[in-house]
C-alpha cells in the first residue's frame, strides 16, 4: 500500500484536500452558470429555513421563559437532551458515511492505486466523510442557538464562541465512527465479532425501552409541588447531564457562557479540546496502516456470514439448483396477468437494490428511526384529552409521516431513471420500450411505498388511540400523498437525468434531487394545512365551514397536477429521446 514516491515535497494530504475544493468550486461555478434557477431556489430554501426554524424557536423559547424558574430548568434540559441527542445521531451518521467512503467507495479504491500512502487516503476520507455527516447537524442547530441567544440577550461575542465550540466538538463522534467504521470492516466476517455486535444492539435496544418506559405520576400529583412533579417527569432525561458525555461540556459551556460564568465554560471548553486533540490526532495518525489491512480483507472476502455452517449449507443448495428460478422469480412468476417483460423489469430493479448494501442499508437506519418515534407515540395518549391537542397531534403525525415518504421518494426513487446508466440504450431498444419502463417503475416504487408508508400510518394512528374513521381518513391522505411524491420523483428524474453517476446520493444532490426535494416539502406543507382546515373534526376555533370544501378541492387539485405533470411530460421526453 505504500508509494514509490514518499519523498514528495507536495503533502498529498493537501494535494487531494486542494483538488477537491478546486473541483467543487467549479462544479458550484458551472452550476449557476448553467440553471439560474437551481442557484435562485437552493438559496431561497436554505434562507426560508433558516428564517423559520428561528421564528419558531424564538417564540417556543419565549413562551418557556414566560414561567419564572420553571422555564429556565426546562429549556436548559431541552438543551442538554438536544445535544445528547444530536451528538448519538452525529456517531451513527459517521460510522454510515465513513463504512461507505473507506471501503464502497471508487475514489477510494483509485487512490489507493496511485503513488500515495495509505494513511493520506485515510485522512482525505476521513475529512470528507465528518464534513458530509456534520454539515447537517451545524445546519439545523444554528438557528436555535441563535434564538436562544437572543432571548437570553448575552453579549456579542457568545455567537462566535459558540459556533467554535460546535464546531470543534463534531470532531468526537467523527473519530469514533472512523474507529468504528474500520474495526466493522475488518473483524466482521469473525462469528465472535459477529454475535457480541448482534448481542450489543439487542442489550442496547431493550435497555433504551426499558429506559424510556414512561413512570406513572401519583393522582395527587396536581396539589404537590410544581417542581417536584417537573423534576419527576424529566426523569428519564438525566441521561443527558451525565459529565463524562461530550454533549454536557459543549450543553454546560454554551449555558455558562450566556450565563457570564466565563471561567467555567472555558474550562468545559478546555476539557473539550483536549479530548478532540487525543482522539482527533489518533484518528487522523494512527488509523492509515489499520485501514488498508481492513480494506484488503474487505476487497478480499466473499461474505461475512461464511462461518456459519447453516448459510454455507444455503449456498451449497442455492448452487445445485442455480438453474432454478428463484424465490422472487417465483413470487412474480405467480402474477400471470402481468406481461413477462414487466416481471423482468421489476425483478432486475429489486435484485440491483438488494445488492447495494449502501441504500437497503440506509433504509433499515432510517425505519429504525421511525420504530422509535412510533413507540414514543404510546407516550402521548394518555396526555391528549383536549380536543385542539388531539386535532394538532394527528395532523403533525400525519406531516411526519409524509416527510418520511418525502425522503424515500427523493432519495430511493428519484434516481431510479438514472441509475440505468450507460446501459439505458439495451432497456430503450428492448420491445419494452421507455415510457413502459418509467410506468411500471411508478407503479413499482408507489405501490412499495405505499405499502411502508399505509403499515406507518396505521400503527402511529394506533398509537395515538385516534378512532378507526379517522384512521380511514389519514389512510386516504396519505394515499394520495403517495402517488403524488411518487409521480413527482419519477417524473423530474427522467426529466433531469444524470447518467454519470452511479452513486445515488450524487445523482440526488444534483439540480432534479434539489428541486425535486423543494416541491416534495413545500407540497407537504400545504397539503397538511388543508386537510387540517378541511377536516370535519377541526375545533370550532380553526374550523369555517365555507373553506372545508374548498381546502380539498385544493389539495386534490395541487396533488393530481404535482403528480401527473411531471409523468406526462417525462413520458413525452422518453417516446421521443434518440438513443
Amino acid at each position: 500500500m505504500e508509494p514509490a514516491n514518499v519523498n514528495s515535497p507536495v503533502n498529498p494530504l493537501w494535494l487531494l484536500v486542494r483538488v477537491n475544493l478546486l473541483q467543487s468550486w467549479r462544479r458550484l461555478l458551472s452550476i449557476r452558470r448553467q440553471s439560474h434557477l437551481l442557484t435562485g431556489l437552493t438559496g431561497a430554501f436554505v434562507a426560508g429555513y433558516l428564517a423559520l426554524a428561528f421564528w419558531l424557536f424564538y417564540r417556543g423559547l419565549q413562551f418557556a421563559n414566560r414561567f419564572p424558574g420553571l422555564g429556565t430548568l426546562l429549556v436548559e434540559r431541552l438543551l442538554f437532551l438536544l445535544f445528547a441527542c444530536l451528538f448519538a445521531l452525529l456517531l451513527f451518521s459517521n460510522l454510515v458515511i465513513c463504512y461507505t467512503n473507506l471501503f464502497k467507495n471508487r475514489e477510494a479504491v483509485f487512490l489507493l492505486t496511485m503513488p500515495l500512502t495509505a494513511r493520506a487516503v485515510f485522512q482525505w476520507k476521513f475529512l470528507e466523510s465528518v464534513v458530509l455527516a456534520s454539515w447537517a447537524f451545524l445546519y439545523l442547530i444554528a438557528p436555535l442557538l441563535a434564538a436562544y441567544g437572543i432571548t437570553q440577550g448575552v453579549p456579542w461575542h457568545f455567537y462566535p464562541v459558540v459556533v467554535v465550540l460546535v464546531a470543534v466538538s463534531i470532531v468526537l463522534p467523527g473519530a469514533a465512527g472512523a474507529g468504528l467504521a474500520v474495526v466493522l470492516a475488518r473483524y466482521l466476517d469473525r462469528r465472535v465479532f459477529q454475535i457480541l455486535v448482534v448481542g450489543g444492539a439487542l442489550a442496547l435496544l431493550l435497555a433504551a425501552i426499558f429506559w424510556l418506559k414512561p413512570e406513572p405520576l401519583p393522582p395527587d400529583s396536581v396539589e404537590s409541588r410544581v417542581l417536584e412533579t417537573l423534576d419527576r417527569m424529566l426523569a428519564k432525561t438525566r441521561f443527558a447531564e451525565a459529565a463524562f458525555l461530550p454533549s454536557f461540556w459543549v450543553s454546560t459551556g454554551v449555558l455558562n457562557w450566556a450565563e457570564g460564568a466565563y471561567a467555567a465554560a472555558g474550562f468545559f471548553g478546555l476539557v473539550l479540546l483536549s479530548h478532540v486533540l487525543f482522539w482527533g490526532f489518533l484518528s487522523f495518525t494512527r488509523l492509515g496502516r489499520p485501514f488498508a489491512e481492513a480494506f484488503s480483507v474487505v476487497q478480499s472476502r466473499g461474505s461475512v456470514f461464511g462461518q456459519w455452517q447453516w448459510f454455507k449449507t444455503l449456498g451449497e443448495r442455492r448452487k445445485e439448483r442455480a438453474w432454478r428460478t428463484g424465490p422472487l422469480d417465483w413470487f412474480l412468476g405467480g402474477l400471470s396477468r402481468m406481461p413477462a417483460d414487466v416481471r423482468a423489469l421489476i425483478a432486475k430493479d429489486l435484485r440491483m437494490f438488494w445488492r447495494d448494501t449502501t441504500q437497503w442499508g440506509q433504509t433499515i437506519m432510517l425505519f429504525g428511526l421511525l420504530a422509535v418515534y412510533i413507540v414514543n407515540l404510546r407516550h402521548f395518549t394518555s396526555q391528549l384529552s383536549n380536543p385542539f391537542w388531539v386535532h394538532l397531534v394527528s395532523y403533525l403525525n400525519l406531516g411526519a409521516c409524509a416527510l418520511n415518504l418525502a425522503t424515500l421518494t427523493t432519495r430511493f426513487v428519484f434516481p431510479q431513471f438514472s441509475l440505468e446508466g450507460k446501459r439505458l440504450w439495451i432497456v430503450g431498444m428492448a420491445p419494452l420500450g421507455l415510457a413502459r419502463v418509467l410506468l411500471t417503475k411508478f407503479w413499482m416504487t408507489g405501490i412499495a411505498s405505499l405499502i411502508l408508508t399505509l403499515g406507518l400510518m396505521a400503527l402511529s394512528c394506533q398509537m395515538l388511540s385516534l378512532p378507526a374513521h379517522r384512521t380511514l381518513f389519514f389512510g386516504l391522505a396519505i394515499t394520495i400523498m403517495t402517488f403524488t411524491l411518487t409521480g413527482l420523483a419519477v417524473g423530474l428524474g427522467a426529466l433531469y437525468p444524470n447518467f454519470k453517476e452511479d452513486n445515488p446520493g450524487k445523482i440526488v444532490s444534483g439540480f432534479g434531487g434539489t428541486f425535486c426535494l423543494v416541491l416534495s416539502f413545500l407540497y407537504i406543507l400545504a397539503a397538511v394545512v388543508l386537510l387540517a382546515l378541511g377536516s370535519p373534526w377541526a375545533p370550532a376555533r380553526l374550523s369555517i365551514q365555507w373553506m372545508k370544501l374548498w381546502s380539498w378541492l385544493v389539495f386534490l387539485g395541487g396533488s393530481l397536477a404535482l403528480g401527473y405533470l411531471p409523468m406526462k411530460l417525462a413520458l413525452r421526453r422518453v417516446a421521443t429521446a434518440e438513443i
